[in-house]
């Protein structure tokens, strides 16, 4: 059978008869649509024998699933209530006689008969051979998409007419939900498959979804074009549209490498110093631009003013307009120039608003405005949009993502039915409650409490060691135990703050022998071999690529120089014409010298002969040719090095690749929207990466190093960002905790040494802010003798001015216990942290003097012992002595 293209091997395809569409009062029935009256809604039975076990109060969004909208066939409308008492096992069973005048008795069809059967209501009589008809006295099986689900989780699935926003914790099961509910929209006919936009930030993401309704509904999902990540899906909707913004169907996604040259073209064109003025910085400008939906003509003047004293703005133009002129677009075009269209096109706005049933979101919390505008859009006509996230998780706010869109939800869409999802599956009681405790110091939250039924387990360590050697060391010896007391490497992760926080278990490591992988290192399609290869493949399906082109022009060296390529560009530039044509045009002429010449027509001849053979050969078989005739291979091999020699293993894995994508333009945009090597290490590691990117992960055993000051919470995040940066950096810190199921450690260090300076440091607030019932505290001091002692109050606190939202923590008893941190004895270690060599020329401060008592944003309170010009020796309270500039300090 085919539903939409939702594939059921071996059934012929079902009459897709009345869907219910009162609100434009159309009815499609097979390939012809009639113009109908709308039929009349029944009264429908109590709403307790429904799902007997909510009781007869199913909270704020029960009202959402009563068949009303697209659910059952309009020919049988009127027996709709009969479908929702046949989904319940323990609803009571209807004589067939009990039919309304005028319609055909129906019975309830098992569908495949396997763990995914669909079960709805039919009329009698409906071909649909091989189905086991189960008559109207047996019970009714629970639809499979439902079985195992909690009751939050069943009322998140049922309730699709109307706005929906699930607050889902971590590890409550909010992926089963999503895909349950995808799975009952196309099962009970709400919606073809087609007619679903559901949305994610992952390819992975996007890929499991659809592998898990597949796996429920007992077949493979084969028609939802409409389900993938907001770059992919945007990039369908702009290969339909794309000359209402200038660009042609085939136009090429650009990357982050060929954004930054083309970046650096304009600068050079507008004569400005690259060097005052980075490329990489007028990117994250127009990036950041573009995240917010704003358009080069939307760029205030203060905007403006960030980059090359008020000429972003007319470079944001410039390259914008070189876009277009080489058919490409960024990434943040997809959703940039959609918007546009959706905004001045109301036609294709609604078209889209009716071909969409139902919209779906995944990650809710992360989404930038542009997305956010995009999907209101989409939605605003029939409102029934489900957006999944949770607000305590939202910490991508450096690559756009607003956590107010999630907080705005009930009043962007009124009348919103929230659904929280709060128990939890992954971590034990202990990992929950130290988690929540810390979010509960953030202000603004939607709320929620989390819960599980796993058993008690261990408290939350924390360890405070004397500097970083230690902590590795403390760390390394841990996972040995670990994994000969019979665990596995693969369940232990190491999550830190920044990535500088690598470098000390990677040495520890190394000396131990201890296996490990560094989640974020370079990635499959950022090697300079792989980038080659995809230029040569760009310039051949893709004309006007100019970056591509540039790239590959004189690789492997073919005697083109700079001369010759700057000549290139002047033609271009002055016929307006692609880089690819003006080569064959300046063949024609004395520009060039002929060994130039000689060399730029067998390049501008091969492509030609390349560009002929896409209709011949197969892509994989093409990218070897190319590669080998281009001299590119022989090039890597006349290298005869182990560099070379992986660079080609490298090259043969790319052609490997493409043989799963059935044209070289679908590989070309997989590339430009994954870049990402997926392979799996055969052998078992520790996992060591950044919290950002531990999110979704989960592992047994979990390390949270470097919980300090300055580190995490992030100094700079603070300096920067204020309140709103310190609350992400404390949703952060529970995103870290919630990543472990059994154990969870928390390290922080004596001293540390940052950018390559010795710093004595204090434990983040966020260990004082974590509830002592819930977690256990030692110290691996040297000689277990007391060094210090962090009374982390109101008075002491450098940061109290900042995102204290419920006062002092519960303090720093457990910081003293099994070893006790004391304050300095006589004679103990001081380590300084030296002001930087470089000493500015400014006149020291005279409202300053010895003895004052002074503030410093990071150190907290101290006394001034040692004045030198505009160095301060200063005797800090709970951080020792520091020399500092007297800048950096104000009077107490």
């Amino acid at each position: 059978m085919v539903f939409g293209r939702l594939t059921l091997a071996g059934y012929p395809p079902l009459r897709r008869g009345g869907l219910d569409e009162s609100r434009t009062g159309r009815q499609k029935d097979g390939p012809n649509a009639q113009v109908h009256e709308a039929p009349s809604r029944q009264p429908r039975r109590d709403r307790h024998r429904i799902w007997p076990h909510r009781g007869a109060d199913r909270g704020r969004g029960d009202h959402r699933d009563d068949g009303a909208g697209q659910s059952a066939f309009d020919d049988v409308q009127q027996r709709q209530q009969q479908y929702e008492g046949l989904l319940s096992p323990e609803a009571p069973s209807q004589p067939a006689s009990a039919a309304p005048a005028g319609v055909s008795p129906a019975g309830v069809f098992s569908v495949g008969g396997g763990a995914g059967a669909q079960i709805g209501a039919l009329p009698r009589g409906t071909p649909f051979p091989n189905c086991s008809r189960v008559t109207q006295d047996a019970p009714v099986p629970e639809p499979a998409y439902l079985r195992g689900l909690n009751p939050p989780q069943r009322e998140a699935v049922l309730t699709t007419e109307g706005p929906v926003l699930v607050l889902a914790g971590a590890g409550t099961g909010k992926t089963a939900a999503l895909t349950a509910r995808l799975a009952h929209l196309v099962a009970t006919r709400r919606a073809w498959p087609s007619e679903i936009l559901a949305v994610t930030f992952t390819n992975k993401a996007a890929r499991e979804m659809r592998e898990r309704v597949g796996r429920l509904l007992g077949q493979a999902v084969e028609g939802m074009p409409w389900l993938g990540t907001f770059h992919s899906v945007a990039a369908r909707m702009l290969r339909r549209h794309a000359e209402l913004v200038g660009l042609t169907p085939s136009f090429t996604i650009l990357d982050t490498d060929d954004q930054l040259r083309l970046l650096k073209q304009l600068l050079a064109a507008a004569d400005l110093d690259e060097k005052r003025w980075p490329a990489r910085q007028l990117a994250g400008l127009i990036d950041r631009w573009k995240n917010r939906g704003l358009t080069p003509a939307e760029i205030d003047a203060g905007e403006a003013e960030q980059f090359a004293n008020g000429r972003g703005g007319e470079l944001y133009q410039q390259y914008q307009d070189r876009l277009r002129a080489v058919n490409a677009c960024d990434f943040g075009d997809l959703l940039l120039h959609m918007l546009t269209i959706l905004k001045t096109h109301r036609d294709v706005l609604a078209d889209y608003q009716q071909r969409f049933r139902y919209v779906m979101v995944d990650e809710y919390q992360d989404t930038n405005s542009s997305q956010y505008l995009w999907l209101r859009l989409i939605a605003q006509e029939r409102k029934n949009i489900c957006c999944v996230g949770d607000d305590d998780q939202s910490i991508y706010s450096w690559r756009g993502a607003e956590v107010a869109n999630i907080l705005r939800f009930e009043r962007d869409f009124p009348g919103a039915a929230v659904i929280r999802l709060e128990q939890n599956y992954r971590s034990t009681p202990h990992i929950l409650a130290a988690a929540s405790g810390l979010i509960a110091h953030n202000g603004g939250r939607l709320g929620k409490t989390l819960w599980t039924e796993a058993a008690e387990g261990e408290k939350v360590r924390i360890v405070g060691v004397w500097d970083g050697p230690e902590e590795a060391r403390r760390v390394g010896d841990e996972i040995e135990a670990h994994e000969r007391g019979g665990g596995k490497l693969d369940d232990v992760a190491i999550l830190v703050r920044a990535q500088f926080q690598t470098r000390e278990f990677e040495d520890r490591f190394i000396a131990i022998g201890m296996p490990y992988r560094i989640v974020g290192g370079f990635r499959f399609y950022e090697r300079a071999e792989i980038r080659d290869a995809l230029a040569y493949l760009r310039t051949i399906s893709q004309p006007a690529d100019d970056l591509a082109f540039e790239r590959i022009v004189n690789t492997p060296k073919r005697g083109l120089g700079d001369k010759a390529v700057a000549k290139l560009h002047q033609l271009a530039r002055a016929e307006g014409i692609p880089l690819a044509l003006a080569a064959a045009r300046i063949l024609g002429t004395d520009e060039l010298t002929p060994q130039a010449r000689r060399a730029l027509g067998n390049l501008v001849g091969d492509i030609a002969r390349w560009r002929d053979m896409l209709s011949q050969l197969s892509h994989p078989e093409l990218t070897r040719q190319v590669l080998e005739e281009s001299g590119y291979v022989a090039m890597l091999q006349n290298e005869k090095s182990t560099e070379a020699e992986g660079r080609l293993e490298n090259l043969n894995e790319l052609a490997r690749a493409m043989e799963d994508y059935a044209t070289l333009g679908d590989f070309l945009e997989h590339v430009s929207l994954v870049m990402d090597n997926d392979a799996e290490a055969e052998t078992a590691k520790v996992t060591v990466m950044t919290i950002h990117a531990a999110k979704g992960l989960e592992f047994d055993t979990v390390f949270l190093p470097g919980w300090e000051e300055g580190v995490f919470p992030s100094q700079r995040s603070l300096d920067e960002g204020g309140l709103a940066s310190l609350e992400e950096e404390r949703r952060l810190g529970y995103v870290a905790i919630t990543r472990a199921r059994r154990r969870c450690t928390i390290i922080h260090a004596a001293n540390r040494r940052i950018y390559g300076q010795w710093t004595s440091s204090i434990p983040s607030r966020f260990v004082a802010e974590l509830p002592d019932q819930h977690v256990e505290a030692e110290t691996t001091m040297s000689g277990g003798e007391s060094l210090w002692r962090a009374q982390w109050s109101e008075h002491a606190d450098p940061f109290a001015h900042v995102g204290r939202s419920q006062g002092r923590g519960p303090g720093w008893q457990r910081a003293t216990a099994a070893g006790g941190l004391g304050s300095p004895q006589a004679g103990s270690r001081v380590v300084e942290a030296r002001a930087s060599a470089v000493s500015f020329a400014q006149p020291p401060r005279k409202d300053i003097a010895l003895g004052q008592r002074v503030f410093h944003t990071k150190f907290g309170y101290g006394a001034v012992a040692e004045i030198e010009g505009n160095k301060l020796e200063i005797d800090f309270e709970h951080a020792g002595r520091k020399r500092v500039l007297d800048s950096f300090v104000s009077p107490a």
